[in-house]
């Protein structure tokens, strides 16, 4: 018996936890394991604490449970998912330290530890399939395989990113064996967009400059062009792998307002440049082809940063 199943069956409360801003995969790994405790332990209390999620999400069993406010409540057990340091817990930080045992289940190589038990495999693609092969597959339900599909479907850029392996592609089957709705799923969270998303896109790649021999693509957005296309940070996924396709391009860099002196960065590289290791010296992290970090500065000051950062490995 592994220590995570090990810790659920021996505690009566479990919170779970993502990171600040969650992604598919934070969101899918939490969702999943919230639906795999609900189906197969139904006397204990789990609870998922994460920031308000964005409507493309919702349709995964659990969303409308999720709390999203922080509060005193104690619990017997909190697990950690797809989180690189405890920081990024964000409000629920505190939630987390106070229970009895904590557990960390991630994948991001910048991950230095943390919790009474902690698994980190930086090879694989996603938090949910690290997730995957500690759950009982016969147990698995398809509200529990969809949450863990949509996990993988989206931190792998729909199964085109390098840390999609054999492995990933054979768990992405069982989950659809299970249930997983794979044509929904990728359609409707990854590639469907609304009008003034392609607007603000649009916006971002006629602004987009070139770098260092034009293997380097930058853009960004200023709270302004927000609110010229009616728009916010939610409606910026997908923008940086139009810039990372470019033609010729090692790195795509994407920046966003996020308060008067304070940027959002999005790192995305090709095959040769470690973007964790520039956004960690940032206070951020992420994988080797893709990271991210908050920066206070002038874009144009952080941005000459990360070009020296991204000449000094060689590119």
């Amino acid at each position: 018996m592994n220590k995570l199943i090990e810790k659920i069956e021996e505690v009566d409360s479990i919170a779970l936890f993502g990171h600040t801003n969650p992604d598919g995969d934070c969101i899918g790994s939490c969702l999943g394991l919230f639906n795999y405790i609900r189906d197969n332990y139904p006397d204990k209390k789990v609870t998922v604490y994460l920031q308000q999620l964005v409507e493309k999400f919702k349709f995964l069993k659990g969303a409308a449970e999720v709390v999203s406010t922080p509060d005193d409540k104690k619990y017997d057990l909190g697990i950690s998912l797809d989180c690189g340091d405890m920081d990024r817990h964000g409000e629920f930080g505190s939630i987390y330290k106070s229970a009895r045992y904590t557990i960390c289940f991630d994948h991001h190589r910048s991950n230095e530890g943390f919790g009474d038990y902690f698994v980190c495999e930086p090879d694989s693609s996603s938090c949910c399939e690290v997730l995957f092969g500690y759950l009982d597959y016969d147990k698995i339900s398809k509200n529990c395989a969809e949450a863990l599909y949509l996990g993988i479907v989206h931190d792998t850029g729909v199964f085109k990113y390098q840390a999609t392996t054999e492995a990933t592609m054979t768990i992405a089957g069982k989950l659809i064996a299970k249930g997983a709705r794979s044509q929904y799923v990728i359609d409707e969270t990854f590639y469907k967009v609304t009008y003034n998303q392609n607007r603000l896109t649009g916006r971002v790649l006629l602004d987009a400059k070139r770098y260092m021999n034009d293997k380097v693509i930058a853009s960004c957005i200023t709270k302004d062009i927000f609110e010229d296309y009616d728009t916010s940070k939610d409606d910026t996924d997908g923008i940086i792998d139009k810039l990372r396709v470019t033609e010729g391009v090692e790195v795509a860099v994407l920046a966003y307002q996020k308060g008067e002196n304070l940027f959002k960065y999005s790192l995305r590289s090709v095959s040769k440049i470690d973007v964790s290791a520039i956004a960690v010296s940032f206070g951020g992290g992420g994988h080797i082809r893709a990271a991210g970090f908050d920066a206070e500065g002038a874009y144009e000051d952080n941005l000459k940063r990360i070009l020296v950062m991204i000449e000094e490995q060689g590119i």
